[in-house]
């Protein structure tokens, strides 16, 4: 077509391959145009080559079956991917129309709490659970918020509710470290905390769980099918409340420590401040505790806690919370415990007040309790320090030996206790309110005040000599002296119960009759049942040491029993009028005032010249009474000034004998420390005592005949006035006239060997 009248040759599409041999090929003007036939030649190949590999029937087969599975996963997966979204949406939606306001959700214990104040009417202890009241995340400290969220969810406010990089991020930990996926780190932000807080929206019922740490614990399964629960309930969570509401029910539900729920609970327990008012190191110190409260709570272990805080603190400042310069002031600085909290005195003697009040307003009060107690820290601490200080320099490293003490005063208001050796956690064993166990020597005052009440005076005699009693059914009995062997012969009763002298106090307890005995015991506050036969006097029975310390009050205050208490009143919080009084007190006069004061000096000298030497006090004067029981298992002191009671038991729990231990011996000498530390600053009081006339051991002389006394007139009061006395008979005395007037009672039943 070339030439032809001037016209352009007809429009042809390029060659895909080369030109057919034999015919040269057209030049091009732009030989760059042909670059891209090289991609479309390359594609050609890698189809014919396809084309040959499946001529292969096999790889036919596996690659339809392939792409045949394929199309199915893929049109089921969309299809159930759709429909789990959209169940999603419809639980959460569900969820979202169910959930309360946010009010309710702050304070949803299931018990109360019962805080107790002492006798300045200051916060020493606290039972159950503490609701410090409500707070909101715009309320607390922002540093406390800060630190929150930072430990917690640093992701907090860029999720809807959960946070799959989390979970991740948890399994990964986990995995790493040899555990199961879900165990140890969780990846749970803190709405789903708030989920599990709350249970997933499910109450607790009583008539449905064994107990309310039984509901807790499944509220706490980190199973898969538990946390798949979380997800919609914080979704719904998210969307009913926002974040600044999320976050409220956090801090006020949150578990951390001690007994306290919530961070304004927390705040006071362990700083005595709102939490609105928290310092950095405050802050990072609460917020710590959320990984384990019990562990990381600043009572427990203060070091432990502010190691933890510190943490807390790099966190806070890697994230922007705080600056270098407030991070290192925050470190140089650490949190301290609140004086209440750090002296943690009075565990003991909490527990025990909770089991002297009703259980409904206690152990399982449903509302919020305040007890005013009897209780002085100052006496507390010095009654702790008294017992650390003599085991940690008397007794050799590694002894597991225990010890009690309760301090009171003369009507039976308990001013300290100790129930054992270690700081007491709630609950813990109390060795001076729930140990009975034998008495030994601390019950021959009881023998004795039977004798004084019958008119015997002090100066009376009785023989220290061998003794066999036949008992029916029983046989002889043949009580022996601590010193075996060793007999003083005729002693008058001031020796006998100095010297605690076993024979002798077995024939006055007989002469004047157990039933006597046993009254009096039983009058002044011996509440356990008391031996029958004549191992009673000396201390076959059974009690505790605020029983035998109560009793002891009654010798004090002129012979009338006491009941022990600790509550002076309790009330609901916020209220005004008092839902019960003291309990406790001064009961009916048991022995007359002449016989106690009778009795008070004769066990002044216990410890003047008898067995408990070691309780002297130097110028104060004190009375007291030592007690071993058989194969040293049990050894005690009880005494008293004029100003407090206090009773030192000493053994073991499994009542392994005490090796070399008597009741003059370290009982004595904690008595000593606890009575010298607790009269620090008090000026000395005359102890209500009569004194003899005569000198220490004698019985007076033969009065003329027509000079007949009546028993007791040979004493004068020394610190006191003379009570007045009713009549009492009179009787011809010779130097041993209280011997035979006792052999007489007594009749056959007491035998000399």
């Amino acid at each position: 077509m070339t030439g032809s009248g001037g016209k352009k040759p007809p429009l042809v599409a390029d060659r895909r391959y080369g030109a057919v041999r034999g015919t040269a090929a057209k030049p091009t003007a732009k030989p760059a145009a042909k670059a891209p036939a090289k991609p479309a030649a390359q594609k050609a190949r890698t189809r014919a080559s396809a084309r040959r590999r499946s001529s292969n029937p096999v790889v036919r087969l596996v690659g339809g079956l392939f792409r045949t599975v394929w199309r199915v996963i893929w049109g089921i997966g969309w299809r159930v991917t759709a429909l789990v979204a959209a169940g999603l949406g419809i639980v959460t939606w569900y969820l979202y129309t169910q959930l309360p306001p946010v009010e309710t959700l702050l304070d949803a214990r299931a018990r109360g709490s019962v805080t107790m104040l002492d006798n300045t009417e200051q916060v020493f202890a606290w039972r159950g659970e503490t609701f410090g009241g409500q707070v909101t995340s715009d309320t607390v400290s922002k540093h406390l918020r800060n630190a929150v969220i930072a430990t917690e969810d640093r992701r907090f406010y860029r999720h809807f509710g959960i946070s799959p990089r989390g979970i991740a991020s948890a399994v990964r930990i986990n995995l790493s470290e040899g555990r199961g996926a879900l165990e140890g780190n969780g990846g749970s932000t803190i709405t789903q905390q708030v989920a599990k807080l709350l249970c997933l929206g499910v109450p607790y019922d009583a008539s449905q769980w064994e107990s309310e740490a039984a509901y807790e614990a499944d509220c706490r399964d980190s199973t898969v099918w538990r946390k798949l629960k979380e997800v919609p309930f914080s979704m719904a969570m998210e969307a009913k409340y926002g974040k600044a509401d999320v976050l409220t029910i956090y801090l006020n539900r949150a578990y951390l420590g001690a007994g306290a729920r919530g961070f304004e609970a927390a705040a006071q327990r362990y700083f005595g401040k709102s939490a609105a008012n928290v310092t950095p190191a405050e802050a990072a110190m609460l917020a710590g505790l959320l990984k384990a409260p019990s562990r990381y709570a600043p009572t427990a272990n203060l070091q432990r806690s502010q190691e933890r805080a510190n943490l807390i603190i790099g966190l806070m400042e890697d994230q922007g919370y705080l600056t270098k310069a407030e991070a290192d002031d925050a470190r140089a600085n650490p949190a301290r415990l609140s004086e209440a909290a750090a002296q943690q005195a009075g565990g003991y003697f909490a527990d025990w007040i909770m089991e002297s009040g009703p259980d409904f307003l206690t152990r399982d009060t449903t509302e919020d309790v305040i007890i005013r107690t009897t209780l002085d820290k100052r006496l507390q601490s010095a009654a702790e320090g008294a017992l650390a200080y003599v085991f940690e320099t008397k007794l050799k490293e590694g002894s597991n030996a225990q010890a009690a003490i309760v301090v009171m005063s003369a009507d039976g208001a308990v001013r300290a206790m100790v129930g054992g050796r270690n700081t007491a956690a709630a609950g813990s064993f109390n060795r001076a309110t729930q140990a009975k166990r034998q008495t030994g020597s601390t019950f021959k005052p009881f023998v004795y005040a039977a004798a004084l009440e019958m008119g015997y005076p002090p100066s009376s005699t009785v023989m220290d000599e061998p003794l066999t009693i036949n008992i029916p059914g029983s046989g002889p009995w043949s009580p022996q002296n601590y010193e075996k062997g060793k007999y003083r012969g005729q002693i008058d009763l001031l020796t006998a119960l100095a010297q605690s002298v076993n024979t002798s106090t077995v024939r006055v307890q007989e002469a004047v009759g157990r039933d006597l005995v046993r009254k009096i015991a039983t009058d002044l506050g011996f509440a356990h049942d008391l031996a029958d036969g004549p191992a009673l006097a000396l201390g076959a029975s059974e009690s505790t040491l605020i029983e035998m310390t109560g009793a002891y009050a009654g010798f004090l205050n002129g012979g009338t029993a006491v009941k022990p208490y600790g509550i002076l009143d309790l009330r609901l919080k916020d209220d005004e009028v008092p839902l019960m009084g003291q309990d406790g007190g001064f009961g009916q006069r048991v022995i007359s005032e002449t016989a106690a004061r009778q009795l008070v000096y004769m066990m002044s000298q216990v410890i003047e010249r008898g067995t408990g030497g070691r309780a002297n006090l130097g110028d104060r004067p004190a009375a007291g009474k030592t007690g071993t029981t058989s194969a040293a298992r049990d050894a005690w002191f009880i005494g008293f000034t004029a100003d407090y009671v206090t009773g030192v038991w000493m053994g073991y729990d499994d009542n392994t004998p005490l090796s070399g231990v008597t009741g003059g011996g370290l009982p004595a000498e904690i008595w000593r420390e606890v009575m010298v530390r607790v009269h620090e600053g008090l000026p000395i009081h005359e102890l209500p005592m009569d004194r003899p006339t005569q000198a220490y051991g004698q019985a007076p002389q033969t009065p003329a005949p027509d000079q007949q006394p009546v028993p007791g007139a040979e004493w004068q009061a020394q610190t006191a006035p003379m009570p007045q006395q009713q009549p009492q008979p009179q009787r011809q005395r010779e130097p041993d006239v209280a011997e035979q007037i006792l052999m007489e009672v007594l009749g056959g039943l007491l035998g000399r060997n």
